[in-house]
């Protein structure tokens, strides 16, 4: 089929062949590269990684141009029936071959369902710590939609249930088939557990869209990410996260910026004792008090003869202590 050439070299995915159940040993005695044609490759339509930073997909074209690809994609036959094949795990390498435009590309070819391969990619994508925050927050959440037919709000209800504090309720939910399924699939993940992707990630996906994107393109760390999130006002959010990413910030920066914004918010939202006494002067004059409601005019000259009566009392201490 279009043109296969074999070469017998047996090859070892660490950790995945574990994930279908089936004994690494022999699956690397039975399986070996071969070298299809890239025209003969075609993405996926999902997978978890959708950003590549270009300062190192350019580094490893210069490395394949040197050295050539020294580890195989993983592909499956394409589910079109076309004599094809999706990549299941390799798009950099993927990508790189296809900027030097390489004809042939080193492959071992899986026989997986669409989870299966949605699965290895992300984990081919965890292993080698490829996917930023938000898209492994992503990858894992599609992976639970698939594999239990829930949706984001289902899976979010079902990890905070898991959380509650009434222990009847918390072992209702841990003993549940759903429950059981998902702990399978952070087991195989091996990387995280349901409760901190509930605490620690879930959150990043209720972050602005500004700090998302920053996330997404890797320059900027979800930790930095989340206290920058925290300033409401948009303007000063935009421009503290510019400053962060261009500057190189620190979390111990960050933080003391945010205390600086939350110190002129709060000056901001205190008003001066000129514009209380203005305010004050402007309203009363404008009631008419004197005019329209004579028992509340009453009230205000009772008020005023106290505030008359408070301020003689503070000339007279001041002139007391004066002598």
């Amino acid at each position: 089929m279009n043109n296969r050439k074999q070469v017998k070299e047996p090859y070892q995915m660490k950790g995945i062949n574990a994930l279908f159940g089936t004994d690494t040993e022999e699956t690397v005695d039975s399986e070996f590269i071969q070298s299809v044609p890239f025209k003969d490759i075609e993405l996926p339509s999902k997978q978890p990684r959708r950003y590549f930073d270009a300062q190192k997909q350019a580094s490893l074209v210069e490395s394949i141009r040197e050295h050539g690809i020294l580890q195989p994609l993983i592909v499956r036959y394409s589910p079109q029936e076309n004599g094809k094949y999706e990549l299941v795990a390799g798009e950099r390498r993927y990508r790189a071959g296809m900027t030097l435009k390489l004809k042939l590309a080193p492959v071992i070819v899986r026989a997986l369902t669409d989870e299966q391969s949605f699965l290895l990619a992300l984990l081919e994508n965890l292993q080698r710590e490829d996917l930023n925050p938000v898209e492994e927050t992503e990858a894992i959440l599609q992976l639970i939609e698939s594999h239990l037919q829930l949706d984001v709000e289902a899976i979010s209800n079902l990890l905070n249930s898991a959380a509650n504090k009434d222990r009847q309720s918390v072992n209702n939910v841990i003993h549940s088939e759903q429950w059981q399924k998902l702990e399978a699939i952070f087991t195989d993940l091996g990387k995280l557990t349901p409760n901190s992707f509930r605490v620690n990630r879930l959150p990043l996906l209720k972050l602005p869209k500004t700090i998302l994107d920053a996330l997404r393109e890797g320059k900027i760390e979800y930790t930095k990410a989340k206290a920058i999130a925290k300033v409401k006002d948009e303007e000063n959010r935009a421009e503290l996260l510019e400053e962060a990413i261009a500057q190189e910030l620190s979390l111990n920066q960050i933080r003391e910026r945010l205390r600086l914004l939350e110190s002129q918010e709060s000056d901001k939202s205190t008003p001066t004792a000129q514009k209380t006494l203005n305010e004050t002067y402007e309203k009363l004059k404008k009631a008419q008090l004197w005019k329209k409601d004579p028992k509340k005019w009453h009230k205000a000259q009772t008020l005023l003869k106290k505030l008359e009566q408070l301020l003689e009392s503070d000339s007279d201490e001041i002139a007391g202590s004066l002598k």
